[in-house]
């Protein structure tokens, strides 16, 4: 039988700053992972360069049932605290766009400073380990955790198991099988940040040009209006590229993509002109001006103006700036960068991370209904969770 003060189960970003903080204040912290290293989705994170924090991250930045419920941890967890961590330990980083800070070399350094952070706090990691059950005991100590390396009793578990997005790197549902054996609601899951897939007829027209990127606003019509202005990228299955991943948190079966494909531009105002030539030579010069070659000849090809008047030529330019989608679903779990919905924020304490019903237990992380937008946010929910439940426990 081991004994801890505060168990954490998961050693990804969220885990391991909640390890720091309870270490820090003299806590005896134990991190248990099935994974047999640290830190598995810090490693692929940003094309291997974690993308660590975003400089603008605010609440307003994450999709939740509770669109409150973040301000509290991201008050008190900023980006300019992580990025103090990341300078102690001397790890230079770049600001590549949006506010999104990633390191220069690699996102080896980020699991490394959080291994040698833990260690300076005295937090025991233990990977490898397979969680078998977490019970109430009964006892002083509150719970009773049943692993591959024994049973740990402790006063405070921390679930920080993550979501069910890429299950190749060990994603399970662990930590909602927690929240439901204890009572906690969950609110359903789903892929985000994840590529969308063409319906049988747009994969006809446009997946042939597989690899063709360009600018876009994308939106959808749901009850999220925000827009992101952002590349999007036709692949071999649908669309894809920043702009794409951010509006598919939003989006809902069944409801549809909105595209600006020339923001900020008036494409066909010079035809309009008088004297001005309108004939489809014209129209495709004009649209080389916003798209690739191949997709503006696609384009044209597709939605011709129907007899080059005023209006037809209207009603084309109103066209490019609203490309109506409806995907035919996503690329799910195995393409998607994060989790949608999970442990309900109305069971947790938003200062602590605790359960409201179950004292002792804290959800932080991805496996909580907190979502951040692409490009770094996701990582900052983590830090902060991690931080507010660490002082907690």
């Amino acid at each position: 039988m081991h004994t801890a003060d505060v168990v954490v189960l998961g050693a990804g970003a969220a885990g391991l700053m909640c390890a720091i903080e309870a270490g820090r204040r003299g806590r005896r912290a134990v991190v248990l992972d099935h994974a047999d290293r640290i830190g598995k989705k810090i490693l692929i994170s940003g094309g291997g360069r974690c993308n660590f924090t975003n400089v603008n991250a605010r609440a307003e930045n994450f999709l939740s049932a509770n669109p409150h419920f973040a301000k509290s941890a991201l008050a008190r967890f900023t980006p300019a605290d992580i990025i103090a961590l990341v300078e102690k330990h001397g790890i230079p980083y770049h600001e590549k766009t949006l506010g999104q800070l990633f390191c220069d070399h690699s996102a080896q350094q980020i699991v490394t400073m959080l291994e040698r952070e833990c260690r300076d706090a005295g937090v025991r990691i233990l990977s490898a380990t397979t969680i078998h059950s977490v019970t109430n005991s009964g006892a002083a100590a509150r719970f009773l955790v049943e692993t591959t390396a024994g049973t740990f009793r402790t006063n405070s578990v921390v679930v920080a198991t993550g979501g069910l997005s890429i299950p190749k790197m060990g994603a399970t549902d662990l930590g909602y099988r927690i929240a439901s054996q204890f009572g906690l609601n969950i609110i359903p899951c789903r892929p985000a940040l994840v590529p969308l897939l063409f319906n049988n007829e747009d994969s006809q027209r446009w997946c042939d040009l597989t690899g063709v990127s360009t600018e876009v606003i994308a939106a959808t019509d749901g009850k999220h209006p925000t827009r992101f202005r952002e590349k999007m990228l036709i692949t071999h299955r649908g669309l894809s590229g920043p702009a794409i991943l951010q509006a598919s948190s939003y989006w809902q079966p069944g409801g549809t993509v909105e595209l600006d494909l020339a923001p900020g531009s008036e494409i066909i105002a010079p035809l309009l002109a008088r004297n001005a030539r309108r004939d489809p030579a014209s129209a495709l010069n004009a649209l080389r001006a916003a798209l690739p070659t191949r997709m503006a000849e696609r384009w044209l090809a597709l939605t011709p103006p129907a007899d080059w008047t005023n209006a037809s030529l209207t009603r084309f330019e109103c066209d490019l700036h609203a490309w109506h989608i409806p995907p035919a679903g996503t690329e799910g779990y195995a393409k998607a960068e994060v989790t949608a919905g999970g442990v309900d924020t109305g069971e947790l304490d938003a200062k602590t991370m605790e359960s409201r019903r179950v004292p002792g237990l804290h959800f932080i992380g991805e496996v909580v209904d907190v979502t951040g937008w692409l490009g770094g946010y996701n990582f900052q929910w983590a830090w902060a969770s991690g931080a507010s439940a660490g002082r907690a426990v």
